[in-house]
């Protein structure tokens, strides 16, 4: 088997392992954030080094989570192809908007340290918050959240190992939007769910063969040997 193949497997293991690390991270170091604009920038302000690491792990982790779902779409092309390419595809919408709404993020960080015109900020802080980039916010709510689900679905269908894993991670869905309105441990609780599966997800890659890992070219095309010549 091809070293390409194995560097796939390898690959896809390691960006389900760092978007659920930096994910966690995120969710463990933001801050709580209170409705009016003006409050918003002052709990960014009062949360220091931990809010910005918690926006700069949360941006980062939209780069490893397209390498996840592409690893989870080729888990189940067999078994549940459609699931897989439904929710590839969501997957990728997802980060690509959570990619941009994580950069604005970052400039909320600026926004915040600039104290003396907190009033000024705030007003900029709404304006932005009713421009287009809402529809970049919610491409990466929804497209996340839908993907994970159309997972969840197709691990379940495919009876990918460990089983639970699809359960978990709607469970996760279920937990980080619904267990918000009763506990505020709810965010934490949901990180670990998601940590959790997606850690499972990454050994179930790292246990399967190369050679479910080889691009159709690579299977079709043989081994190449060495030419032997007459003296």
């Amino acid at each position: 088997m091809t070293n390409t193949a194995i560097f796939r497997r390898y690959g896809a293991a390691v960006c389900l392992v760092t978007t659920a690390l930096l994910s966690a991270v995120s969710v463990v170091l933001a801050p709580k954030f209170p409705s009016g604009p003006a409050e918003r920038l002052a709990a960014i302000e009062a949360a220091g080094t931990s809010g910005a690491v918690s926006a700069l792990t949360f941006t980062l982790s939209q780069l490893p989570f397209f390498g996840a779902v592409l690893a989870i779409g080729h888990l189940l092309r067999h078994r549940s192809p459609i699931l897989g390419i439904v929710g590839t595809a969501l997957g990728v919408v997802g980060a690509f908007g959570h990619g941009v709404f994580g950069g604005v993020s970052l400039v909320y960080l600026s926004m915040a340290d600039d104290v003396a015109h907190r009033s000024v900020q705030a007003e900029l802080l709404a304006e932005v918050e009713s421009s287009p980039v809402v529809a970049f916010m919610a491409m990466g709510l929804l497209g996340t959240v839908v993907s994970i689900l159309v997972f969840a679905a197709g691990l379940w269908r495919a009876r990918v190992l460990p089983r639970w894993a699809g359960p978990v991670l709607a469970a996760f869905v279920v937990v980080e939007f619904a267990g918000n309105a009763i506990s505020d441990w709810a965010s934490y609780v949901a990180a670990v769910l998601f940590l959790v599966a997606f850690t499972a997800l990454a050994l179930t890659v790292w246990r399967t063969g190369a050679d479910e890992w080889a691009s159709p070219v690579e299977e079709s095309v043989p081994a190449l040997t060495p030419e032997v010549t007459g003296a």
